[in-house]
């Protein structure tokens, strides 16, 4: 799925103006441990969180992440759009909440990209 279909799925609002909207997302997870985004989440995924922290940006470029989406309508600070910017990682906020967003995108055929715990 392309992002800018994400997009459209969330009704969401692009807070990363050099965001490329054509990059491909293979899956999505909801979380807002980062420590379970490093340990759990396969790349190339969009990362649906309530967090808005520079640690947030930090995170998904470690972890490969394709774009974060924030929920519930988050606007996050200046410090956190200036690093994804500069890091190429798109920020987009929804307005439906983390359960809301995650079935939306779910529904319209993206799989989950979390890992199995423990090998399960």
């Amino acid at each position: 799925m392309e992002l800018k279909q994400v997009i459209e799925i969330l009704n969401g609002n692009v807070l990363t103006p050099s965001a490329n909207l054509g990059r491909q997302v293979k899956g999505g997870v909801g979380a807002d441990l980062m420590s379970d985004v490093l340990s759990s989440t396969q790349p190339e995924a969009v990362l649906l969180t309530g967090l808005c922290n520079p640690q947030v940006v930090r995170t998904a470029v470690m972890a490969d992440i394709t774009a974060i989406v924030l929920v519930r309508g988050k606007h996050p600070p200046a410090e956190t759009l200036q690093l994804a910017e500069s890091e190429g990682v798109p920020i987009i906020s929804t307005r439906y909440g983390m359960f809301e967003a995650c079935g939306r995108l779910f529904q319209a055929g993206l799989p989950c990209l979390e890992r199995p715990v423990n090998g399960e």
